[in-house]
């Protein structure tokens, strides 16, 4: 049988290009299995207490700070991140996630009272949050343990069981979050992980999970919505990004300056959240495109850790980047660092390139570039700098750098986008008490904070009454009740109540029971 034989992933190292390992794939007759497992696990796993959930949760992370430096260099290795931005963006965020759930999460998911309505005297209302079932998480390359595993955590604590899909282009970092959790010893069941390409991707999606949880591309993500709409299952989705940062005049122009070298190249631009359009006030165009070249050169690229900047992860984004450098290029955009196409030396490493004389007609403007491919445009005004980073079918994040502090909320409101930072950019997401998430065709949904554990339960709204009373009002006998009704509702819901009308009415409609 084809199934019986398990073809594996070739792992190739992007910094260097030699082999590093070999995976497994999951074969696709086993998709069902896999549910089969989760849903016998669920039984147990939600009925514990979130406590106990949280004694597992905090045994992985006792797991993962021991192993932190040799986790780091399979991360850097995988995905060919310098190790510093493994430790900093993948590794740090997992453990504050697992400290920000285990400290808030039993507050979030225990039962809440809500007002009740006078209208229903007598009663109690609450929300409880019930757990969905299995939930299925597929994660994409760029970060490959953080936006695997913080949603992986969230599911888990809200008492989901979670069947992983990681990318295939980083299937190493895949492996070890498996090995994390098999040591953290999780009942059988409760995390299974899936290894292989987008047609393990597709089976799993077709197996009818109980959520879906995807981070990646637009293009994806709109499959992943179909196939989850003829199956009425609710997902969240994480999409792409091309967010804009807007430098006043007023900034201060040296912080500015490092915070958008940093925030265009970290990861080698493939951050969704990353600055993939630089919008520079006019009277100081010049000054600050001198200031920000200045800090791009004394960026180092390499793989060791001394270096700033690694490889590109996946080499299909190569021909991404340089399509549309050169259709700018040939449009008549203005190399200000970097190097043209034809010039870039073979490898996953690209240039860090900053492009001037481009408009919002480019591919380099309206498409993501996801990688270290910067446009900067001046504009005039704060009305104009607001209407062209709003000139986007994304709106992930943004960023906003001025020292009036009025002025800088002010634009931050009316900016289209899931979040903004001010006088920094991307950190948002390093809070796990903020909501994240896109506006537009940068996702649906949210999660982090309150909403990240939410999202995988349903609200189930509870009454209680105590049962003391014979009758309700609302009960049958109707008869002569339409006139006091009529009377009650008036008093009640006319401009100024008539508390003693309402009062009268309703010891009247009582007695009628």
């Amino acid at each position: 049988m084809i199934d019986a034989i398990q073809e594996k992933l070739t792992v190739i190292a992007p910094a260097t290009g030699k082999q590093i390992g070999e995976i497994a794939e999951t074969p696709i007759g086993k998709v069902e299995s896999f549910y089969q497992r989760g849903k016998g696990a669920f039984q147990q796993w939600s009925n514990l207490t979130f406590s106990d959930r949280a004694s597992y949760l905090l045994k992985l992370k006792e797991i993962i700070v021991e192993q932190m430096e040799e986790i780091g260099e399979i991360i850097a290795e995988d995905s060919g991140k310098v190790v510093t931005e493994a430790l900093v963006a993948d590794i740090m965020p997992t453990l504050d996630a697992i400290d920000h759930i285990v400290r808030h999460g039993k507050k979030h998911l225990r039962r809440q009272k809500v007002k009740t309505p006078l209208l229903l005297i007598g009663k109690k209302s609450f929300i409880e949050y019930m757990p969905r079932g299995v939930v299925l998480i597929i994660s994409p390359w760029n970060y490959p343990m953080q936006l695997a595993m913080v949603p992986m955590l969230s599911a888990l604590a809200a008492g989901n069981t979670v069947i992983l899909k990681p990318s295939e282009v980083t299937p190493l970092v895949g492996k070890c979050i498996e090995e994390l959790f098999e040591k953290a010893g999780l009942p059988e069941g409760v995390v299974q992980v899936a290894h292989g390409g987008k047609e393990v991707g597709a089976a799993f999606t077709n197996g009818k999970p109980d959520y879906i949880f995807f981070t990646g591309s637009v293009r994806t993500g709109k499959i992943i919505q179909q196939v989850a709409a003829e199956n009425l299952i609710p997902t969240t989705l994480e999409l792409g990004g091309k967010d804009p940062m807007i430098v006043f005049a007023d900034a201060h122009l040296e912080r500015a300056a490092k915070g958008v070298a940093w925030a265009a190249f970290t990861n080698s631009g493939q951050v969704c959240m990353s600055a993939e359009r630089l919008y520079v006030e006019k009277t100081i165009f010049p000054q600050f495109l001198a200031l920000l070249k200045k800090e791009i050169k004394n960026l180092k690229q390499g793989n060791d850790q001394n270096s700033d900047v690694g490889s590109m992860t996946f080499p299909a984004q190569l021909q991404i980047v340089k399509d549309q450098l050169e259709d700018a290029l040939s449009k008549g955009a203005r190399l200000e660092t970097g190097l043209p196409p034809e010039r870039w030396a073979n490898g996953m490493y690209l240039p860090l390139t900053v492009v001037t004389n481009v408009n919002h007609q480019m591919k380099i403007i309206q498409e993501e570039s996801f990688g270290p491919l910067l446009p900067v445009l001046p504009f005039d005004n704060e009305e104009e700098a607001i209407g062209l980073a709003n000139d986007t079918v994304y709106g992930l994040n943004a960023s906003v750098w001025t020292n009036d502090k009025e002025k800088a909320r002010r634009v931050a409101s009316k900016l289209i986008s899931g979040a903004v930072v001010i006088n920094d950019a991307i950190i948002s997401i390093a809070n796990h008490g903020l909501p994240f998430g896109g506006a537009k065709q940068s996702g649906i949904g949210r999660y982090h904070g309150d909403a990240g554990l939410r999202i995988f339960c349903h609200e189930k709204a509870i009454v209680e009454d105590n049962g003391r009373k014979k009758s309700e009002i609302h009960w049958y006998p109707y008869s002569d009740k339409f006139p006091l009704f009529l009377q009650l509702f008036r008093s009640y819901f006319q401009k100024n109540r008539d508390w003693v009308g309402f009062v009268k009415n309703y010891l009247r409609i009582l007695k009628k029971n």
